[in-house]
């Protein structure tokens, strides 16, 4: 089995990829542009890892080069394709859209063209819990009416309804994946998560929206990687278009995190800052549509997952010293 993943130096591109190296019974093909949306030196880490494998090989490559995208579907003859390159962050793309509809809509247009021409059996494509946009109809499932308050979210519905029409008349098959907030290790430094360690062992002063009063439907990278490649062996049974909310169905608020937080002796400076310009209150998915193509799947618990990313920052953060330990030095 051979699959494509873009975005594979990104934070759910780099653990999807390193979890199905772990299979041992596939050929991963990543591509990455790099960009400085956050720290390269994170990206370019993942991939040190990820090219100790023989099965993995990788192409420095913006999604929106067609020409060369083209050259990499024709050698290959992929079977899956995992679109999860894009430009992320619904605040920065108030200040920034051209990047949203260069990266997330022509890069994705391309990534779906070269999939309907070299005949993938599915496009796996990251959407996003921001196409709900203020909709309250908790917990919200995939049928609801989608209206996106931000032009991050925006690019993602113009991607489902690009789905729609190459499934419709050219019968590519195709998923989208609504992901909710994703957390864990190797995550990308402006999430909520992150900037709250970094800032607690950077001395910095955490800035806390809304006043805390903010909900999200916190997922476990770790339980992200098992939903995709389960999704990947019910190939079969998965619908030709469909759209599936990757979450846990389990919303808490910003403030409770962060008083899991304090119990793992993380206590930043915080301020607190009123709702910022295209913010989300709360976000709660149902995963019931999920659970029934996959089988009843046991998330990870918060507080746990918290602790083991908060080890990890420690150790990428701190490695000569853990060196120093191991040794003995």
């Amino acid at each position: 089995m051979k699959i494509l993943i873009t975005g594979a130096a990104g934070f759910i591109g780099y653990n999807f990829c390193n979890y199905l190296l772990s299979k041992n019974n596939c050929k991963v093909y990543g591509i990455d542009n790099l960009d400085n949306y956050y720290d390269v030196k994170i990206k370019k880490d993942r991939l040190k890892i990820l090219k100790k494998s023989k099965n993995f090989k990788f192409k420095k490559l913006d999604i929106r080069n067609n020409h060369l995208l083209d050259i990499i579907f024709r050698k290959n003859k992929f079977d899956f394709v995992f679109n999860l390159a894009a430009q992320a962050g619904v605040r920065y793309s108030i200040k920034n859209p051209r990047k949203y509809i260069d990266s997330n809509i022509t890069g994705f247009f391309n990534i779906i063209e070269n999939s309907k021409k070299y005949n993938v059996k599915r496009l796996f494509y990251a959407s996003s819990s921001s196409v709900y946009g203020e909709n309250k109809n908790f917990p919200l499932n995939e049928s609801e009416i989608i209206n996106p308050k931000n032009i991050y979210g925006l690019s993602k519905k113009i991607n489902e309804e690009i789905s729609y029409i190459y499934n419709k008349y050219y019968k590519l098959n195709v998923t989208g994946l609504r992901f909710f907030t994703v957390y864990g290790e190797w995550g990308r430094p402006d999430m909520m998560m992150m900037k709250f360690i970094d800032c607690h062992f950077k001395k910095k002063t955490f800035e806390l929206y809304n006043y805390g009063k903010h909900f999200r439907d916190f997922t476990y990278i770790s339980d992200v990687t098992k939903i995709l490649l389960e999704l990947i062996k019910k190939n079969k049974k998965l619908k030709s278009n469909d759209v599936l909310n990757i979450c846990s169905n389990k919303p808490i608020s910003l403030k409770n995190i962060i008083d899991i937080m304090k119990t793992n002796d993380i206590r930043p400076k915080i301020n607190k800052v009123s709702l910022q310009q295209a913010d989300i209150i709360k976000t709660h998915g149902n995963n019931k549509k999920l659970i029934n193509l996959i089988g009843k799947l046991k998330f990870n618990s918060i507080d746990q997952s918290i602790t083991r990313t908060i080890r990890w920052y420690k150790k990428y953060n701190n490695r000569w010293l853990y060196i120093l330990v191991d040794y003995n030095i």
